[in-house]
């Protein structure tokens, strides 16, 4: 397909989901705070760099593009993982890891729990409960958190909480019948710390009816479900039933779910999808930076940083404790290529467009062969630092270091600052 072709398409410049197609076959479906801009960044010249062999082969492949708009962020990361799931594109399928990801999964209890759950957890089976329904994977783990939010905030439900006929039940056992004709429920606990915030509906404090809280269950699943057309209308027709019975205050509450729905506030949101869209393809640019900290060669720890158009992104950092034969050696290299190699494997977490290191020709020769490794073709800069242990020098592409080098010295600094603090707090757990 041809960038040529897109005019036709007349992409609108709001939040959606776009499908790549060949014929009727759909190829690869993603979501986007911009269709417009999106779509285009598959047409740039970088392509190769941003997002690699597989997805240049899937452009070629497709003949045409479609496109579902959305009213929010939020509606099209989760139709995004509704359709995948749907459909099952090819290229989607060989570009995620489920066992990498995040789910949404609801619990089978008469008050289900609404979790966040791995994937490699739901396949070890790492829990104690029955599962109703789930929903994913999700590739982003931030965008997810921020995304549950805005849904607790509309749709109020337990996470962890003990329901309150749990807990009556369990003291009625545990005292006489003396003590509890004196005492009643009066030490009962009030309610869990969400339910103080307005975040749970009042399971634990018996607030809420069975019925009532299935509804809200009925109502997250539909909105995972991608269905947030079927979900208004559902809460239209519960509205008017209540109303009818004159049971004013609830119908008020209803209505103030409908708004919600349809008047998502997810600023937080679009800022988490805008950062991973940044580096499949857009006008923003992405740094990583990576750092190794120790005493003498003893627990030994990396991090990664990241500096994206010369702001620090702090939800992006990450940290490494080094698990190999070289943890207790002075051996930069080797534990740099362990660090890379880890990050690596995460395919969730967005690639860079740039890698920056601490050192010189050596970190950059292990940095290409552990891209080598992967098949990548990122740039990298070295920062050669004084006895002072401040910047000398910068190894790299000239052009890179000429247009990012406040971003490149910014993201090596927040790496050295990072790693100093994480193997502090290491060590003085150990001590």
């Amino acid at each position: 397909m041809l960038s040529q072709q897109l005019k036709k398409y007349k992409l609108p410049d709001t939040s959606g989901v776009y499908f790549f197609k060949c014929g009727k076959k759909i190829l690869y479906i993603g979501k986007a705070t911009s269709l417009k801009d999106r779509v285009k960044s598959y047409f740039a010249n970088d392509l190769l760099q941003t997002r690699g062999s597989r997805i240049i082969s899937m452009v070629v492949e497709a003949d045409s593009i479609s496109f579902k708009k959305t009213d929010s962020v939020l509606e099209a990361i989760i139709l995004e993982v509704a359709e995948i799931k749907k459909h099952q594109p090819i290229y989607n399928i060989k570009e995620k890891d489920d066992k990498s990801f995040n789910y949404v999964v609801i619990t089978k209890e008469e008050y289900s729990r609404v979790l966040v759950v791995r994937g490699r957890d739901l396949l070890q089976k790492k829990f104690d409960y029955k599962i109703r329904e789930t929903f994913g994977p999700f590739t982003y783990g931030a965008q997810l958190k921020e995304a549950m939010k805005i849904v607790r905030k509309m749709f109020p439900y337990r996470d962890v909480c003990i329901p309150y006929e749990q807990q009556v039940k369990k003291r009625t056992l545990a005292l006489s019948p003396s003590v509890l004709r004196t005492s009643g429920s009066k030490d009962l606990p009030k309610g869990c710390f969400n339910r103080q915030i307005g975040l749970c509906p009042g399971v634990c404090t018996g607030e809420i009816s069975k019925q009532d809280y299935a509804k809200t269950i009925k109502h997250i699943s539909i909105l995972f479900s991608g269905n947030k057309k079927r979900l208004v209308s559902t809460l239209k027709k519960e509205m008017t039933t209540y109303a009818k019975k004159h049971n004013f205050e609830k119908a008020g509450e209803i209505k103030k779910q409908i708004f919600a729905l349809e008047h998502i506030r997810d600023v937080s949101l679009l800022k988490h999808a805008e950062g991973h869209e940044r580096s499949e393809g857009s006008r923003i640019f992405r740094i990583e930076a990576y750092d190794i900290a120790h005493i003498s060669g003893t627990n030994t720890v990396g991090v990664m940083t990241v500096v994206s158009n010369n702001e620090v992104d702090k939800n992006e950092y990450r940290k490494f404790k080094i698990h190999g034969a070289n943890k207790n050696e002075i051996n930069d290299t080797a534990n740099l290529k362990e660090v890379l190699r880890r990050r690596l494997g995460h395919a969730e977490w967005s690639l860079p467009n740039l890698i920056v290191v601490d050192g010189s020709t050596a970190q950059i020769n292990a940095t290409k062969a552990v891209l080598a490794e992967r098949g990548l073709n990122i740039d990298i800069v070295a920062v050669v630092k004084d006895e002072r242990h401040k910047a000398r020098e910068l190894i790299g592409k000239k052009g890179i270091i000429k247009k990012w080098e406040r971003a490149i010295l910014l993201a090596n600094f927040e790496a050295h600052r990072f790693a100093i603090k994480y193997h502090r707090n290491l060590r003085s757990r150990l001590v």
